[in-house]
């Protein structure tokens, strides 16, 4: 089982083997980020050094081509130069975020048909629209290159959703527990013009992908997260980014997912964004073994995948946040 022994407080990241950095923040750490809502922690956490220790176990990450059934093909463990105590075990399993399980919905009946619409809107997104009249408030689970989130139904079985587009011939494929599904294509020709990087989940892991473009500290404006996500008119005009989310949080075990898009080719800056995957240890997610998987849309068009298997800590540590500075790589915009 490895341990992780020390914390670098002055890079503010654990440095580890493979890259991937790790850092508990504690509760006054988090209340400079985040303000005061949801950041207390247990005294004795408090009392200890401005960077609590992480204790990190089970990390295994992966990367390679991401199959539409959601599989990781086999490839050879990553390798290092010299032996290391903290060295963190790689391999490429099955994909970590495992299919929904089924919704116990009986069989359509004969005749009823389920039909999807994908049409290409502002910002390299879709407009998804299903209509599935017999199976309504229904599981439905939605794949696009990689990408894969679970929604539901709506009393007449209809379903409306936006998707950003991680491809320019862009597939979009509906599927309900008992194997009934749709699938819809849209062209998106303009997603040239737009980068982009996914994080997907599964259940209350609690994880979010927060943006910092061009300096910006934590609550500045150009810092995006699930409480600034931004506007998609501002990616339009090139002004900033924006973050959306994706997937019914309220129904069983969901899958669930962040997509934070800029807008390259139209930008009025040019310099770095930061992208941190981080997490807040709260009692729904304390003690768990959180599975999570990024993607980032590579500039030849290739989706870069990454999974993680992560034990959060116990639930003493409920209120303290952890960093995941490295599972999306940063991105560097440069003048067009």
């Amino acid at each position: 089982m490895i341990r992780m022994q020390q914390i670098l407080t002055v890079a503010g990241t654990l440095a580890c083997a493979i890259g991937i950095g790790f850092v508990m923040q504690n509760s006054d750490t988090a209340k400079q980020r985040y303000g005061d809502e949801g950041t207390k922690a247990p005294k004795e956490l408090e009392d200890k050094a401005t960077s609590a220790m992480l204790d990190v176990q089970q990390i295994k990450l992966t990367s390679g081509a991401f199959k539409m059934d959601g599989d990781l093909p086999e490839s050879p463990a990553l390798s290092v130069s010299t032996p290391d105590e903290n060295l963190i075990e790689v391999r490429a399993p099955r994909s970590v975020l495992e299919g929904p399980p089924s919704t116990g919905a009986t069989d359509a009946a004969t005749g009823c048909e389920i039909t999807a619409e994908a049409q290409a809107v502002a910002a390299a997104m879709v407009d998804l629209r299903l209509k599935a009249p017999c199976l309504p408030n229904e599981r439905v689970t939605v794949h696009h290159n990689g990408m894969i989130f679970t929604e539901t139904t709506d009393a007449r079985g209809e379903l409306e959703t936006t998707v950003p587009a991680l491809a320019t011939e862009a597939m979009f494929i509906l599927a309900f527990g008992n194997g009934d599904g749709a699938v819809a294509q849209a062209e998106v020709e303009e997603l040239n013009d737009y980068t982009r990087a996914v994080l997907q989940w599964k259940g209350k892991a609690g994880f979010e992908i927060h943006a910092r473009e061009f300096g910006a500290n934590y609550g500045d404006a150009g810092h995006h997260w699930k409480e600034a996500p931004g506007e998609v008119a501002n990616a339009v005009t090139g002004r900033s980014g924006v973050l959306t989310r994706h997937g019914d949080s309220s129904a069983p075990d969901p899958l669930l997912a962040e997509v934070y898009t800029f807008p390259k080719a139209a930008s009025q800056q040019t310099g770095n964004i930061l992208l941190s995957v981080e997490a807040e240890i709260t009692d729904a997610n304390c003690g768990i073994e959180a599975e999570a998987q990024s993607l980032q849309l590579e500039e030849d068009g290739q989706i870069r995948t990454q999974d993680l298997i992560l034990s959060v800590p116990e639930c003493e540590a409920v209120g303290s946040f952890l960093v995941l500075n490295n599972l999306l790589q940063d991105l560097k915009v440069a003048a067009q």
